[in-house]
């Protein structure tokens, strides 16, 4: 498995990867792949943290991280980690959210926050956003809103979130 940095030539490719992904996800909304394109536009993006997982020469997963910010500070969020359901339960999104984190760290970033399964993201050391005095925006299961510091010298944030505008929170 190769993981990269999405280019251009992916972008179509990565559309329908996460509408496939999302298709049958417990919680999704089914606009998950129009996020993405729209993410990709805006001012929140970040070509870096846009990495695809290549296995054979095509696409088996995608992930995106955008700028946020917690109070004064920029944080990260993770949205979405995408696996095509052929490839899922192989240790591709772990992967993914793996290289992504140490891509962050070395791009300077302190903290990343991702609102998912509260089974899935502690694994990866996620725990609830709460704890690092992080509000929780307004319909947001607190055990589903989760942070996690990528350095070990990060101040904490404290604060709300605002999200990119894409998001529509």
């Amino acid at each position: 498995m190769l993981i990269r940095q999405a280019e251009a030539r992916d972008y179509r490719e990565v559309y329908e990867l996460v509408k496939e992904a999302f298709i049958a996800a417990e919680h999704a909304d089914g606009n998950e792949q129009d996020l993405v394109e729209a993410l990709r536009k805006g001012g929140a993006f970040i070509p870096k943290l846009s990495l695809v997982a290549e296995i054979d020469g095509k696409l088996a997963g995608y992930i995106l991280f955008t700028k946020a910010v917690v109070g004064r500070k920029e944080v990260l969020v993770l949205a979405p980690v995408a696996v095509k359901p052929a490839y899922q339960k192989q240790g591709i999104g772990a992967a993914l959210i793996n290289e992504g984190h140490e891509i962050a760290k070395k791009l300077g970033y302190e903290y990343s926050l991702v609102l998912g399964s509260e089974l899935y993201y502690p694994r990866f050391g996620y725990v609830p956003a709460a704890s690092f005095g992080i509000e929780i925006p307004e319909g947001f299961p607190p055990e589903n809103f989760m942070a996690i510091r990528l350095r070990d010298d990060a101040e904490l944030p404290n604060g709300s979130v605002v999200y990119a505008e894409e998001f529509g929170i």
